[in-house]
């Protein structure tokens, strides 16, 4: 494997944990998942917003914060690979979206005081796929407060990573994940693993799943 520090993104209901799982054990790599049932802000989030925005994304960047620092320092004799199901720049683009500007503001800054504390991925894996899609994997899954999650909202949160990406040129493997069925298609898997086999230059590199 070429890559030490895989990480996986995309918006909500994209299938991340479940590549990631799937991936680490393939790889037999260490996995990092987002403990997002922990942060009691959240199905109070999805009921007010406005006022539980701010709240809701300082408890994220904390808990990413202490995940990451913990697991990428501890040396694991058997695991020389990590996959991770987020990106810490997650607590950014998130709060981007959330939040008011001047709350941004405030949040940017302790966002920029952390960051760079934490090891950044060598490759990135972002799964794309359309607002229908996502709704209905979030529909499968059945959490309660994502039942009424709107599609402009996972439109915004679309436009945010994509444009974020662009931007900074991350490494990442674009993947069009329309029709990827990770659980029950397993040639999806082995086209992301073959990928993985090759060397990027920074920037996006586009894969279809057929």
């Amino acid at each position: 494997m070429k890559y030490s520090f895989i990480t996986i993104e995309g918006n909500i209901g994209a299938g991340k944990t479940t590549l990631a799982e799937i991936l680490s054990k393939r790889l037999n790599a260490r996995l990092i998942l987002e403990e997002f049932a922990d942060n009691p802000f959240l199905p109070k989030f999805y009921e007010s917003p406005e006022q539980y925005a701010f709240p809701l994304e300082l408890f994220f960047m904390a808990e990413r914060y202490k995940q990451l620092k913990e697991l990428l320092q501890m040396k694991e004799l058997f695991q020389t690979v990590t996959v991770s199901d987020y990106l810490f720049t997650k607590c950014l683009l998130f709060a981007k979206v959330n939040l008011p500007e001047e709350e941004f503001k405030l949040y940017q800054k302790l966002f920029e005081i952390i960051n760079p504390q934490i090891i950044q991925p060598e490759i990135l894996i972002y799964l794309h796929s359309p607002v229908e899609k996502l709704q209905d994997n979030i529909k499968k899954r059945n959490r309660d407060y994502e039942k009424g999650i709107p599609d402009d909202y996972l439109l915004t949160l679309q436009d945010t990573y994509t444009n974020y990406i662009k931007q900074h040129k991350i490494k990442t493997l674009f993947i069009d994940a329309s029709n990827a069925d990770f659980i029950g298609n397993d040639a999806h898997v082995k086209i992301i693993l073959d990928a993985l086999d090759n060397e990027y230059e920074n920037g996006q590199h586009y894969i279809t799943l057929p």
